[in-house]
């Protein structure tokens, strides 16, 4: 790439792609002359508004550049979205009984609440004395919720973890209970027995030996999951998470469209993807809603990107209250630019489908999934909606992994080469075979990605705590 870059021709500003002078790398800078008030243009699209007098050639960031969102939009549908030839491809999969093939044969123990997160932990410790065969690992996917919730937030979190019980890349399930919290076990089995999945339940409270109990379970599993085999299966039954997180200035340019051309790509061979972190969304949205199928899912995208931006005003706070610390110093001012950049994980290809927290994959195609931002929140909801795996693009660089592959992409070439112990893939080149080779390599069974071996989740809470 060349030192500096412009991307749009309407652009008023470019971006150093290595520190130029006073400007750090990933940084702006001004083409011409901006007067104060007037817009600033990234992308084609306006990323903020000038709060002084900006001269040509001077840089351009948090000192002299001010968010515009406090001004309220008024959206449009104006469909516009590209389509592909239907191609056909597989990739190797543990075919299940019910939904979509996994791409890893993996045993889950989840706690209803977390009183039991040590009971959890202790099982999976034992439990993994006795692997054997293809099964990939035994996790215990603990949390601090479960009880002294109410209203949305408890039921919330019933919703998410029956919806991570049901993920592809879990040939069993455990669930364990306390016996007295509000996110009881009979609402927990109501939901998850009949859907014919290999799930067990039992309350701690209820057995005299927790362990050796659920330990017998966690065997009889490990002996019904250890023959499974690999099977050719369709990448229409691939649904891949599309998150960026400790984003710079290089995410918009590298990282993410090579993430949205490699969304396209897998579109194109009738397969998924989600994408979320709603508020960082904004300042981009109207771009998304032209991209929506039809006039009812612009208008469920509408609600939830209107209903987040409420979420945010009642709390008191303005819905601009983003980037963050690490996003400015890698070189992004606004949560317009942010937004802009972020968004384009989401490649040309049409939004199917609007879908809620806690709620899975329905459409084959892109789907605009309900949740916030912070990294774990969002990561752990894609992955509860279906995703067998998550791309996540990255500019700071983070070693986090939710429950399911989670790949780190790198934006620049100094993030790959400093945190190679984290870092799966470097983008700073473009290369799109590269990216979608190492993805069809990790869903068929490679250990590529560096953090395989964490599985953590968490859960997006906004009401009261008892």
């Amino acid at each position: 790439m060349k030192d500096k870059v412009i991307i749009n021709k309407a652009d008023n500003i470019g971006v150093c792609l290595t520190a130029c002078g006073d400007i750090p790398a990933g940084h702006k800078y001004a083409l011409k002359d901006i007067k104060k008030g007037e817009t600033v243009i990234k992308y084609g699209q306006i990323i903020g508004r000038a709060s002084i007098d900006i001269k040509e050639g001077e840089w351009v960031h948090t000192h002299n550049v001010k968010s515009h969102l406090d001004e309220t939009p008024v959206y449009e549908y104006n469909f516009h979205a590209e389509s592909f030839e239907k191609q056909q491809g597989t990739f190797l999969g543990y075919k299940r009984k019910v939904g979509r093939a996994g791409i890893r044969n993996e045993i889950y123990i989840i706690p209803t609440v977390g009183c039991v997160n040590n009971v959890c932990m202790r099982l999976e410790k034992e439990a993994r004395k006795y692997i054997k065969g293809s099964i990939d690992g035994v996790y215990a996917l603990t949390h601090q919720f479960g009880c002294s919730q109410l209203g949305e937030d408890n039921k919330n979190i019933k919703s998410l973890l029956c919806s991570i019980a049901c993920n592809p890349n879990a040939s069993a399930v455990l669930m364990v209970g306390l016996g007295c919290e509000n996110n009881g076990l009979d609402g927990i089995k109501a939901i998850l027995e009949p859907m014919g999945r290999n799930i067990a339940f039992f309350n701690c409270q209820e057995v005299e030996d927790e362990i050796e109990y659920g330990l017998g379970i966690l065997k009889k599993f490990i002996d019904e999951c250890a023959d499974l085999k690999r099977e050719e299966v369709s990448l229409e039954e691939l649904c891949i998470g599309l998150k960026c997180g400790g984003s710079d200035g290089y995410s918009g340019l590298t990282a993410n469209p090579l993430v949205g051309r490699i969304s396209d790509k897998l579109i194109s061979f009738g397969g998924s993807a989600i994408l979320t972190e709603v508020p960082e969304m904004f300042g981009a949205e109207q771009l998304l809603m032209n991209k929506c199928e039809s006039v009812e899912v612009f208008e469920r995208y509408k609600k939830m990107i209107e209903d987040f931006k409420a979420y945010y005003t009642k709390q008191g706070f303005p819905v601009y209250e983003n980037p963050s610390p690490g996003n400015k110093k890698g070189g992004i001012t606004t949560l317009e630019e942010k937004s802009l950049g972020c968004v384009e994980k989401a490649g040309t290809t049409k939004i199917v489908d609007v879908l809620a927290y806690g709620e899975t994959v329905k459409k084959c195609g892109v789907s605009a999934l309900n949740a916030p931002g912070n990294d774990l929140i969002a990561a752990t909801a894609l992955a509860a909606a279906g995703c067998q795996i998550v791309l996540f693009t990255t500019g700071r660089g983070t070693p986090f992994s939710t429950f399911v592959p989670t790949m780190k992409i790198s934006t620049n070439d100094n993030l790959a080469a400093f945190k190679n112990n984290w870092i799966d893939f470097n983008a700073f080149g473009m290369d799109e075979d590269g990216l979608f080779d190492l993805l069809i390599k990790t869903v068929n069974g490679e250990y590529t990605c560096k953090s395989e071996d964490i599985r953590e989740i968490a859960f997006y809470k906004t009401g009261v705590t008892l």
